[in-house]
């Protein structure tokens, strides 16, 4: 399966890391098989959008990345010593004061093996006892059938034996509180390392609890000092769970992929359009903000007269009308069986508009007194 997805990839095209930003995405779009397909193989779908003429400005800019990288050493300071402070006063009270804790090396060659480093870090932590902090753990999750790397800030192990994950943020915490968009967006990423941390958990004896409450770290107002809130991730855990649970697997959609399918980006413009448009996409306007062939497939949704492109709230609505043009055959009486529920409601609806332009019109023509 590697090999074949290695083809798919392009033999001489490095793999890109699915991180938990992108795996989160893919999450909240289960039925779309392309970005599962492209996500599986590694492809830089930012590159792939370049080579089809539809580039995105998705992702994180220069200026963000060098700021949060700043701040975060700054968190992680002194053998992360404000970092285990923050997680103590907020998640762990009652436990003993995180003086002197542990910073096992994590350190070794390729994904495969910082995972299993991982792994031997947090079994020896929980049998030591007292506070330990993981620096960029390495953490893996089977997603489609294929294996996603998964590299958190931090996991703080507390002295009872428990696991919780840090995320440090960039944004900041005004007066205790942060825009609810970005610690949304930061709970479902985080929802990903708790997945990944409760899988490591279940092949020890007895299996340690991976707390359910994650530490979100952010600069405190404007300034470089760092301040924090628990974050309860049940909801996006289960949300997120469920959804990879509804993903085709990698290898059914690489089956039904024509022979010499590639999504090398250097491969000719013809080639990749057709290779792209072999696997089906399911487009929504969230897609905008969370994948990098968004316009290409917003694209492709308009050539198609998909109401995918109106929002997924009325994807729902419609049933088994695709298009818009079905929408507007049916609401108009020329198609549809008319005890479907959703073409009667179409045609009541149509129906209230023509009576209340009527209206309008008749009120146009009386001439004023």
């Amino acid at each position: 399966m590697r090999h074949r997805l290695a083809e798919l990839r392009g033999p001489d095209v490095p793999a890109k890391a699915l991180d938990a930003r992108a795996l989160a995405a893919l999450a909240a779009n289960p039925g779309c098989r392309r970005r599962a397909i492209l996500d599986g193989a590694g492809v830089d779908k930012a590159a792939l959008a370049g080579a089809l003429g539809a580039p995105s400005d998705y992702g994180q800019s220069q200026f963000a990345l060098i700021r949060g990288n700043t701040f975060e050493a700054r968190v992680k300071a002194d053998g992360g010593a404000e970092l285990l402070r923050l997680t103590h006063t907020l998640l762990d009270p009652a436990a003993e004061p995180p003086a002197g804790a542990a910073v096992p090396d994590l350190s070794a060659p390729g994904p495969e093996g910082r995972t299993a480093r991982t792994a031997l870090a947090l079994r020896e932590a929980v049998t030591a006892g007292g506070w330990t902090l993981l620096d960029h753990p390495m953490l893996a999750l089977d997603v489609a059938g294929s294996p996603a790397f998964l590299e958190p800030d931090a996991v703080v192990v507390h002295p009872d034996g428990g696991w919780t994950v840090v995320e440090i943020k960039s944004f900041p915490m005004l007066d205790g509180s942060a825009d609810p968009a970005k610690v949304g967006a930061a709970a479902r990423q985080a929802a990903v390392y708790v997945l990944a941390l409760e899988a490591v958990a279940a092949r020890l004896s007895p299996p340690p609890a991976v707390r359910h409450e994650v530490l979100l770290v952010c600069p405190k107002d404007f300034s470089n000092l760092a301040t924090a809130r628990a974050v309860d991730v049940r909801a996006q855990r289960a949300v997120t769970a469920r959804q990879l649970a509804r993903l085709t697997r990698v290898e059914t959609i690489a089956e039904e992929l024509p022979e010499g399918t590639c999504f090398d980006p250097e491969r000719p413009a013809g080639e990749l359009t057709a290779a792209v448009d072999a696997v089906p996409a399911t487009y929504a306007p969230e897609c905008l903000s969370s994948c990098e062939l968004a316009f290409h497939c917003r694209e492709r949704s308009r050539a198609a007269d998909a109401v995918t492109r109106l929002g997924r709230p009325l994807r729902a609505e419609l049933g088994s009308l695709g298009t818009v043009q079905e929408v507007l055959s049916a609401a108009r009486g020329e198609s549809g069986d008319p005890a479907d529920p959703v073409v009667a409601a179409l045609r009541r609806a149509a129906a209230l508009r023509a009576e209340a332009l009527a209206e309008a019109a008749d009120r146009e023509a009386v001439p004023c007194p």
